[in-house]
């Protein structure tokens, strides 16, 4: 009786679970032809021109690998017009991708569109919730509470620091430049660079350096003290714990998702069970990070309570700091946790280093390939008073005067711009839509139908709809810039035309590098003042000359690698030579 009774339980346990494995494959079959078949037939994206590819192709490495990508959106706009569609994952994926700066700026100001739910689970779980992970009321509400650490008048109490470090890479660079012939890398591994065609060298001392390391090194001691008055000492000595942590971390960022980490994302439980080596490094610099950076919060929370409760005036200028009386001025309801403090720190550590010191590092490389340009404005910056060229921090002129001066530098600010302009160092971004939407456009579309939609019309994008914003794109755009978009042409910058001078961007005009709207980077007066100041203090010392053929990559960033030499990482090696003053 009682086996029996175990068969039919078992028998009755057997139907029930091949119904529910039967439910589950019926409605997996379901969505798979939805996704593949019936979805993509209603898209109105479907009706847009663009490349098509077979079932299974996507278009990602015509879209974002920097090496082909101006080529690919110059021949794609001649082909199929400002606006178009090309295929994500697969020929069912159709994704958004506009030159025309109508669609950009309505997508980047519209609340509907807002960063993919994958772009921020990745910048969550490696920077926590910063603000780059942020949308909606709560990005909103941070924006508004950090903006005064990004004040003119916060940026001007920075600039001592700004020149400290500027000044501690030139010494560096004077005992590199005074050893003939020497070849300085990180690495015995990495082969010797070739030798490049390009203008013989002078005849003076040089040496050859990996100035994105050495950029990266001081812009992190910066973003360390005017940040949260942080000694990392990296360009001293690079092991400094918290230094280390956050640069073992930043190492993974820069390789980029790998296919593993997208599989996480939909199934975080892989983590948890199998932890692999990015996982660990992760785990344990983030751990490194929050133990100091609590102290530091905790510490500076209890100074600044401390000069509130006597009434006199809070000494400290750091980012932190700042942050910290904003959030203690705010509503209680609008306050952020300690976590959420020191997940924004982490997020301009990373945002604040490594993008000023690849925008330095692009702007060496551009000057080293044009040495008339390099002339021109060493010739510049020589003409300001003689502490222009041979400062120091602590010789008694005013740092904040002298930054002025130096920012006000017509061809300077020319040249930083068009760096700027043509190494950005986001590629680009993407939106998705939250809702359905119309999008006016200003330049004629030609649907596959051949329809036209006139400018002041509109196309239909329908919710979880993914946009493309391609910032590089932008910024090569003939339409935009003129036929020589593509040339490195500081000149422009005193005469732009027309749809240039178009203000997207107060201050900037229409450079998509720091994008525009309300996710605008809220940093980008520090970054443009720092690299100033760092240039302004280096090239009246040095010259610099290419010293091997550099080619870009995408990871988070747009980094320099050697060319035939990618799997040495990012490096940006330059000749440079003192300059007889």
């Amino acid at each position: 009786m009682f086996p029996s009774v175990a068969s039919t339980l078992s028998l009755s346990l057997l139907k029930a679970c091949s119904v529910v494995l039967l439910i589950l494959v019926a409605r997996g079959l379901v969505l798979l032809i939805n996704m593949l078949v019936v979805a993509p037939m209603s898209d109105p994206l479907k009706k847009i021109q663009g490349p098509d590819g077979s079932l299974l192709q996507n278009h990602f490495r015509e879209v974002m690998d920097p090496s082909i990508s101006p080529n690919t959106h110059e021949k794609w706009v001649k082909s199929f017009g400002k606006t178009f569609r090309f295929h994500g994952f697969g020929r069912h994926d159709f994704r958004l991708l506009s030159v025309d700066f109508c669609v950009m700026s309505h997508i980047l100001n519209s609340p509907i569109y807002e960063k993919p739910w994958q772009t921020r689970s990745l910048l969550t779980n490696l920077f926590g919730r910063g603000i780059f992970a942020m949308e909606g009321a709560e990005h909103k509400a941070l924006r508004k509470l950090i903006a005064p650490a990004f004040s003119t008048q916060s940026i001007k109490t920075m600039t001592p620091i700004f020149f400290q470090k500027a000044e501690e890479l030139r010494d560096k660079w004077e005992v590199f430049a005074s050893s003939p012939t020497a070849t300085l890398v990180e690495d015995a591994k990495i082969p010797p660079l070739p030798a490049p065609p390009y203008f013989p060298s002078p005849s003076f001392a040089e040496a050859v350096i990996d100035i994105a390391h050495w950029f990266s090194l001081a812009t992190f001691d910066v973003i360390g003290l005017a940040g949260f008055d942080y000694h990392f000492h990296a360009l001293q000595c690079e092991s400094e714990e918290v230094y280390l942590a956050y640069r073992n971390m930043f190492r993974i960022a820069d390789k980029g998702p790998k296919l593993r980490d997208l599989v996480q994302l939909y199934f975080p439980i892989i983590e948890k069970i199998f932890p692999n080596e990015a996982t660990r490094i992760t785990n344990e610099s983030q751990r490194v990070i929050s133990e100091a950076g609590q102290q530091l919060i905790q510490s500076k929370k209890l100074a600044i309570l401390a000069e509130k409760a006597s009434a006199s005036e809070i000494k400290e200028k750091d980012i932190l700091s700042l942050l910290i009386k904003s959030n203690l001025s705010a509503d209680i309801s609008g306050r952020l946790s300690d976590a959420d403090l020191l997940s924004q720190l982490s997020t301009f550590l990373f945002a604040g280093s490594d993008s000023t010191s690849l925008a330095m590092s692009w702007c060496i490389h551009l000057l080293s390939l044009h040495p008339d340009i390099q002339d021109r404005l060493r010739s510049e910056l020589n003409s300001l008073s003689p502490c222009a060229s041979n400062s120091s921090s602590t010789s008694g002129y005013s740092a904040p005067a002298h930054a002025e001066a130096i920012d006000g530098l017509p061809f300077l600010d020319a040249v930083v711009r068009e760096t700027l302009r043509l190494c950005p160092p986001v590629h680009g971004t993407m939106r998705v839509a939250t809702r359905d939407d119309n999008i006016p456009v200003s330049s004629p579309i030609v649907l596959r139908n051949g329809t036209i939609i006139q400018p002041g019309e509109t196309i239909r994008l329908r919710k979880g709809s993914y946009v493309h914003i391609p910032i590089e794109a932008l910024n090569f755009s003939t339409d935009i810039w003129g036929e020589d978009a593509r040339k490195f042409n500081p000149d422009r910058w005193s005469s732009l035309p027309h749809p240039a001078r178009v203000p997207s961007h107060p201050g900037l005009a229409n450079l998509m590098t720091f994008s525009f709207g309300p996710h605008a980077c809220p940093g980008w007066k520090f970054s443009m003042l720092q690299t100033k100041i760092f240039l302004a203090t280096l090239i009246p010392h040095f010259v610099f000359e290419p010293a091997a053929d550099i080619q870009k990559f995408n990871a988070i960033l747009t980094r320099p690698y050697v060319c035939d030499q990618f799997e040495f990482g990012a490096r940006l090696p330059v000749k440079i030579g003192r300059v007889n003053l």
